[in-house]
């Protein structure tokens, strides 16, 4: 049952990474956005891990985030990933990330090695290995997803841009792809809530399963950018997240 759920969420994914990258090229043809990434392709190994790891441990409680962020899933392809997260707690390492197909000079590529953490990442997974404890705990709880695999950029800085601030039909075509792909999760998984980390993953939940029988909520989002992630030195925000969370269901 395990390797069934495991299979489907791998299989998913790569349906779901193939399809976006057909739609990114639209985006770059039609000139709407100048450098598009999509981690799913180029950082699959470790994507593949982590689904691997933690996809088939029983969780009925998802974690929704909008898109990567450059320092965390961008490099390692793993949703609000931070480099000492991921080596150190979920033990994913020594895997090839290979280089997106347009490599902006202001947005390189390291993967697992990168230097820089992802203030989100370590903050939401911290608050998870505080509540659950080890990976394996973690995951027969929680299961965490982006809605939208890819990363966008805008101009010779390399702006980031969230797929919400892109305008035109095309995106709507993305983001209704990735509609499709949060439902293929909810079933493979047998989801029975979901969290939105930050209010536009909370909408696209509503939209998306507004024909399923699902608890859909949101916590705050981590950001370091976000006045309500650092209130109080991030307690605020770590008490949202806590109240919202199931409780520990040991492994």
């Amino acid at each position: 049952m395990i390797n069934m759920v495991i299979n489907s969420l791998v299989e998913s994914a790569s349906r779901l990474s193939d399809d976006v990258e057909k739609i990114a090229d639209e985006l770059i043809k039609e000139e709407i956005i100048e450098n598009i990434y999509n981690p799913l392709s180029y950082a699959w190994e470790p994507h593949k891990a982590f689904i691997e790891l933690g996809g088939g441990l029983g969780a009925k409680t998802l974690l929704l985030g909008m898109n990567p962020g450059p320092h965390g899933m961008g490099q390692m392809g793993i949703p609000f990933a931070a480099t000492s997260i991921v080596r150190d707690l979920l033990g994913i390492k020594n895997l090839e990330v290979r280089q997106p197909k347009k490599l902006h000079p202001k947005r390189e590529i390291r993967g697992l090695e990168w230097d820089k953490e992802e203030i989100s990442g370590t903050r939401l997974w911290n608050i998870l290995a505080q509540l659950y404890g080890t990976r394996e705990e973690i995951f027969s709880n929680v299961f965490v997803v982006n809605h939208c695999p890819l990363m966008f950029f805008s101009g010779p800085t390399a702006r980031n841009i969230t797929p919400d601030k892109i305008p035109g039909k095309t995106i709507k075509k993305l983001i209704e792809r990735c509609d499709q792909h949060l439902r293929e999760v909810v079933q493979i998984m047998e989801i029975e809530e979901v969290i939105g980390v930050g209010k536009y993953a909370e909408r696209r939940a509503k939209i998306a399963l507004s024909n399923y029988d699902i608890n859909i909520k949101s916590c705050w989002h981590p950001s370091p950018a976000s006045p309500l992630a650092n209130r109080n030195g991030g307690a605020d925000w770590r008490e949202n997240i806590i109240s919202l969370l199931p409780p520990s269901t040991k492994i």
